[in-house]
């Protein structure tokens, strides 16, 4: 072989169909592995554990999310949950999800109980992992546009509701907590475990029943971001142009934390540390009446607040939150679309009055933000921007809404909005179900 041979086999590109990835798998990897958990799973021969769930979750959730993300609309209002949610759930309905892969999936999930694990590494990963000047200057920042509009939203989505025929407490409970509770793997998902110990129903019939809020709502805060950044662009008297307070000290807070190299030993210990909240709140949970994983997101935030952790615990439990949610979200959502979502319950779900009563409550929330943010010195638009984050999918929702608007650099206060604000609204809906249930 010529040295020109060689200096062109190293500069030739590869093509376009070797560089595509399915997740992080190469499609030359991820083909023959989906390939051979089909067999497994057409043979019959498809472990009935963990190791079979797993394989089917996420093989078929990177699929999913993929084309969630690359499909042109669907990847501008949250794709990636509507694929992996819908997809699983349609397949059931119409008996097209093999037995053998559906037992192992419930196996993993039900069973083997993965979703508690899932839950506890994300909610204490994303509390714990936020730097506390963040936590406390930043919810404080926004605090009032965030309480003024989550009670507008409120106020405003139960009187729509009643214009429709549903009763306060329908609309309140199932409607507007899954849209302003943090999305679905961290808001409608320990919300579903919570209701059903509380009222003794299905956790999948509530899901079914949660799940179109979440994503309605998350598709209307997209598209008001949008109309926001246009709004901008012709007044620019409203227009922060990214930065949220009129003073120009918003680099206080830095960005919500910086790239540390992976330490395995980290993320052990924020394994150990995200199941020993979870198993506290379940110790305790007889106790007070709570649900555990309510106690759970009380606990992370008290040791946050009060810096009793070692700063590398902290780390530890944000790297394996980023694990976690990197790797196995799309996964997650698969399975609760293959075993809690009922795609009959979804579909009646979408009549006009829901939708309504969904609109109503982000624009709400989203009107709330631009007018008290400018009788608080904040730029009207931005302000109302991260105001809308507080309806969004987790931290999903959060990159679609400010990437509607053109605005990642709010990320920060988008973080404070979706995993502070909908784990307190959580909390509130958990001990508000107690009293009127």
């Amino acid at each position: 072989m010529t040295d020109t041979t060689v200096k062109l086999a190293e500069t030739t590109p590869p093509s376009a169909l070797a560089a595509l990835k399915i997740g992080p798998l190469p499609i030359t990897v991820y083909v023959p592995a989906a390939l051979v958990c089909a067999a497994a799973v057409y043979s019959g021969k498809l472990p009935n554990d963990v190791i079979g769930g797993l394989s089917v979750l996420m093989l078929l959730g990177f699929l999913l999310g993929k084309l969630g993300q690359t499909i042109p609309l669907l990847k501008r209002i949250g794709g990636t949950a509507i694929m992996c949610l819908f997809v699983p759930a349609a397949l059931v309905a119409y008996g097209l999800m093999p037995e053998t892969a559906l037992k192992a999936i419930a196996t993993t999930f039900r069973t083997a109980n993965f979703q508690y694990f899932f839950i506890a590494c994300l909610v204490a990963g994303s509390i714990l992992g936020m730097p506390h000047r963040v936590l406390v200057q930043g919810f404080l920042r926004m605090f009032v546009p965030l309480l003024v509009g989550t009670l507008g939203a409120i106020a405003i989505g139960i009187a729509v509701g009643l214009l429709f025929g549903h009763s306060p407490k329908e609309t309140f409970f199932f409607v507007i907590i899954p849209i302003i509770g943090g999305g679905l793997a961290e808001g409608v998902l320990p919300l579903s475990i919570a209701y059903s110990e509380m009222l003794h129903r299905p956790q999948a019939e509530l899901v079914a029943q949660m799940v179109p809020a979440a994503l309605l709502g998350n598709v209307v805060a997209i598209v008001a971001a949008g109309l926001l950044a246009r709004l901008a662009e012709k007044r620019r008297d409203l227009d922060g142009q990214g930065m949220l307070v009129k003073t120009g000290d918003d680099d206080i807070l830095g960005p919500a934390r910086s790239d540390h190299p992976i330490d395995l030993g980290l993320l052990g210990a924020g394994i150990v540390l995200s199941c020993g909240l979870f198993v506290l709140g379940m110790v305790l949970a007889p106790t007070t009446g709570i649900p555990g994983p309510i106690l759970m997101i009380i606990a992370a935030v008290t040791l946050k607040l009060t810096k009793l952790l070692p700063a590398e615990m902290e780390l530890g439990a944000y790297q394996i939150n980023k694990f976690m949610s990197t790797n196995l979200t799309f996964g997650i959502l698969v399975a609760m679309g293959t075993l809690l979502v009922s795609w009959q319950q979804l579909v009646a779900s979408f009549n006009p009055g829901y939708i309504a009563i969904c609109t109503a409550t982000v624009l709400a929330m989203v009107a709330s933000g631009f007018f008290v943010g400018q009788w608080l010195n904040m730029y009207p638009v931005e302000a109302a921007i991260v105001t809308a984050c507080h309806s969004g999918l987790g931290g999903t929702g959060d990159v679609a809404i400010l990437g509607a608007a053109d605005r990642m650099g709010l990320m920060a206060f988008a973080q404070i909005a979706t995993r502070v604000g909908g784990a307190i609204m959580i909390v509130i809906a958990t001990l508000a179900m107690k009293v009127a249930f």
